[in-house]
């Protein structure tokens, strides 16, 4: 069982910066490829980013250039830098974890909302 906690969420005017940050407990982090997905209202939820286990990592094209996701295995903790900020970019941002070897074991954190409006 592994517990998701995001947090970092907030208002933020376009052009600005934030700092998503997901805590996980209950079990070994290094074993689940972490991700970060997003739903906007009345759309489908949708990944933003991934990084696997091994430290690669995978890109929206929305977001290529100017978000960036980190991984603090020590830490138990995965992060996501947001730069450049834009209105579209107004979502609830989700934290999952998936297990590297039985792929259908998957867990959601609670959500964060991050809205960007001047």
């Amino acid at each position: 069982q592994v517990q998701l906690v995001e947090s970092g969420g907030g208002l933020v005017q376009p052009g600005g910066s934030l700092r998503l940050s997901c805590a996980a407990s209950g079990s070994i982090f290094r074993s689940y490829h972490m991700g970060w997905y997003r739903q906007a209202p009345g759309n489908k939820r949708e990944l933003v980013a991934a990084i696997f286990s091994g430290g690669s990592t995978n890109y929206a094209d929305s977001v290529k250039g100017r978000f960036t996701i980190s991984r603090d295995n020590a830490k138990n903790t995965v992060y996501l830098q947001m730069n450049s900020l834009k209105p579209e970019d107004t979502a609830v941002y989700y934290c999952r974890a998936n297990h590297v070897v039985a792929t259908t074991i998957v867990y959601w954190g609670q959500g964060t909302q991050v809205p960007v409006s001047s």
